[in-house]
């Protein structure tokens, strides 16, 4: 009988040590995804020699093209986690600005960073993580739209620093941050620093951003009209320090699910740029002033991982020379026609 018990509690011990195992195991997550995408001009030539896309980020060459592959590795702890995120192909290297800085090599890291849950309402962050600002993001599987808008190609990507999220009831978050020059991830060569707040409430959030070469003040949030509609919206203003230029614009993203497999999305925005701004539109007055009105329909069919993203985008500038045509004239207008594939797993 005492070896019955014995043995009954060796089988139980190793029971108890193979579910904290699996539990264990169930902390650490790979995901990603793997996107593709076709791209041409209606108005417009389509051959390399001559081409021409709109001034957004991404997405952007003729043909059949490649976005890039995503693989983020995750461990998230009670009380401590990491997050390494790396991307490979065309658009992640446009996404990390080809850098490096350090290694020869090349830099495939989108994201690097290490937290630690302080209590239940305060986290530290530290690393390099994706920018707080905008509606759009770098992956494409968290974007509606396959193509990106003006006001996140010309906003910050990322940022390498250290941040402080507190959630301050149910609805009211903050967050404070010290980061790196925007953009530069892998070290500090200036020795200079950006401060960041965000402030949010139910979804709405109210961004900052300091930079030693700007300043911007950004407006991200959206809203749930109905079951199957909701209505996104991001508004942002971006002012040089040195020669006084700036951007502005505003942006609307409805949305109808028509189905559980498709959903129908709209993108308005206006996007302004005074004393030349960013240099995102490549026209300007004499003052250097431009605009450009960029309307894009996306369709949104689910099969399983896969979503098939079929888009046509009309950008309208302010000033001839925005674009060209077939004629390769200036032209104020661009009508294009992106098809685009995305798996996420």
């Amino acid at each position: 009988m005492k070896k019955i018990i014995l043995v009954l509690l060796f089988l139980s011990s190793l029971s108890v040590i193979a579910q904290e195992e699996t539990e264990e195991k169930k902390k650490f997550d790979i995901s990603g995804s793997v996107d593709v995408y076709y791209r041409a001009n209606f108005n417009a030539p389509n051959d390399l020699d001559n081409w021409t896309a709109p001034g957004s980020s991404f997405a952007n060459l003729p043909g059949f093209s490649l976005g890039m592959a995503n693989v983020v590795f995750a461990y998230e702890g009670e009380k401590v986690g990491f997050v390494a995120d790396l991307v490979f192909g065309p658009r992640g290297t446009d996404a990390i600005f080809a850098s490096p800085m350090y290694s020869a090599t090349g830099n495939i890291v989108n994201q690097l960073y290490a937290y630690w849950n302080v209590s239940e309402s305060v986290t530290l962050t530290m690393g390099n993580f994706n920018t707080f600002l905008g509606y759009e993001v770098i992956s494409p599987t968290a974007n509606f739209n396959y193509s990106t808008s003006y006001l996140f190609s010309y906003g910050p990507f990322s940022h390498t620093g250290i941040k402080a999220d507190f959630a301050l009831s149910e609805d009211f978050s903050l967050m404070l941050g010290v980061f790196n020059d925007t953009d530069l991830t892998e070290f500090n060569p200036t020795g200079d620093y950006a401060f960041g707040a965000q402030l949010g409430y139910s979804g709405q959030f109210l961004n900052v951003l300091v930079d030693p070469s700007f300043t911007e003040i950004d407006f991200t949030g959206g809203f749930d009209l109905s079951d199957s509609f909701f209505l996104g919206i991001n508004a942002a203003h971006l002012s040089y320090e040195d020669d006084g230029g700036s951007f502005t614009g505003g942006a609307l993203y409805p949305q109808l699910a028509t189905s559980e497999s498709f959903t129908l999305g709209l993108r308005a925005e206006y996007f302004m740029e005074s004393e030349g701004g960013a240099g995102a539109i490549g026209a300007y007055d004499l003052d250097g002033d431009s605009s450009v009105f960029a309307v894009t329909l996306t369709g949104s069919f689910a099969i399983d991982n896969l979503t098939i993203k079929p888009e046509i985008r009309l950008d309208s500038g302010s000033e001839e020379g925005t674009f060209i045509d077939n004629d390769l004239a200036p032209s104020k207008s661009l009508s294009s026609f992106v098809l685009g594939a995305i798996y996420s797993f």
